[in-house]
């Protein structure tokens, strides 16, 4: 009879862990994906504020032309990306040629000084800043996440629920990690 006891409290606590572990994983699958679409609305606004600053710098600088197309190809291919590697990269060369046009206005007094322009690159910058933050936030889930399925015992659970470890939001092209240089 106490063997039976023994055997019934060894398999509640098993119960209790395996029960356990696996509501952590829950857990740091649901924030993952909860950062993933903090990063989503960031992007999204950044995406809509663009064509704004596009249409006010050409104003000013209309013989930049083929860096406003860069830029406007860059934004739907941005829009258009799928999967993270695809959308990481692509964010990152509209932010490249986000820099190249704040760059150009560094030329252009007028503009410098137009409200609409200024407004414009406060919200853009404003957006670009809690773009990082929400990659900081995402990356640290996703590697918490990654952690807790690669660890011991977490990661027999997560096998048994076919877990999968998730990509980092990163820089894949050290050169991108440059600034951008603009020639005149």
């Amino acid at each position: 009879m106490a063997g039976a006891w023994i055997v019934i409290i060894i398999l509640v606590v098993l119960l209790v862990v395996v029960a356990s572990v696996f509501n952590r994983l829950v857990s740091l699958k649901n924030r993952s994906e909860e950062a993933w679409s903090d990063i989503d609305v960031q992007l999204k606004r950044r995406h809509d504020l663009i064509p704004n600053l596009v249409e006010t710098v050409k104003g000013y600088a209309k013989h930049e032309k083929e860096l406003f197309e860069k830029v406007t190809e860059a934004r739907t291919a941005a829009i258009s990306s799928k999967g993270l590697g695809d959308k990481a990269k692509a964010e990152n060369q509209l932010t490249e040629g986000l820099k190249s046009v704040f760059a150009v206005a560094e030329n252009y007094p007028d503009l410098k000084a137009n409200e609409n322009f200024l407004e414009l690159q406060r919200e853009i910058t404003d957006t670009e800043d809690k773009v990082q933050a929400a990659r900081r936030f995402y990356n640290g889930n996703v590697r918490d996440l990654n952690i807790a399925i690669e660890s011991f015992p977490s990661n027999i659970i997560a096998g048994m629920f076919h877990y999968q470890k998730k990509e980092l939001f990163e820089l894949d092209d050290v050169a991108e990690r440059q600034n951008v240089e603009v020639k005149f």
